[in-house]
């Protein structure tokens, strides 16, 4: 029997992420079951944001509820854009990725990961906790069509090419999320 859980999420690649590895759970959006509340990521850290959400989607519906923060540090950058990721730039993924090279012009260090902290919390009160890494470096200009956010920007250590020119299943198969969500689900 498959079980039922809200991603506190409206990113419909975030929502194909996690369908595609959380297997035998229906996961849906929180628009989907009821939920059209704007939550605010008030958290210091990415796990504290995910918390944030989840809980306040599954307090509202009294259902079970998952949500993810993620983003990219790059070394030089002290770990920016970090929690702000998404809102970088203040504009979307095009002006985030423009401002993100603009700001590692004639950077010799590189390095990059991505991290994803996932919060699934329970009608209960019960929550678990996973998160996950992958490590890469920052490209000179955008490689590939795939993907969202920053991921022709990012050459992955593990596949030797950019997220944005991998397929789904080899992003999956090394990336943050999909290394947080294994995380989660040997807890579950």
């Amino acid at each position: 029997m498959t079980k039922k859980v809200v991603l506190a999420s409206s990113n419909r690649h975030k929502l194909e992420e996690f369908r595609a590895i959380l297997r035998g759970w229906d996961v849906v959006f929180a628009s989907e079951a009821g939920f059209t509340d704007e939550v605010e990521e008030t958290g210091r850290t990415f796990a504290e944001n995910a918390e944030i959400k989840a809980r306040a989607v599954c307090k509202a519906l009294g259902v079970p509820a998952i949500a993810d923060d993620s983003g990219l540090c790059v070394d030089a950058l002290g770990g920016a854009p970090g929690v702000y990721s998404a809102r970088y730039s203040g504009g979307g993924d095009r002006e985030n990725r423009a401002l993100l090279l603009k700001n590692m012009e004639g950077v010799k260090d590189r390095r990059a990961c991505f991290v994803s902290a996932i919060a699934f919390v329970f009608p209960d009160g019960k929550i678990i906790r996973a998160e996950g890494k992958t490590y890469g470096e920052i490209l000179p200009e955008e490689r590939g069509e795939h993907g969202f956010g920053y991921d022709c920007l990012f050459l992955s250590d593990d596949l030797k090419k950019s997220f944005g020119e991998a397929t789904e299943e080899e992003k999956n198969s090394v990336s943050h999320r999909g290394r947080a969500l294994r995380a989660l689900e040997a807890q579950l």
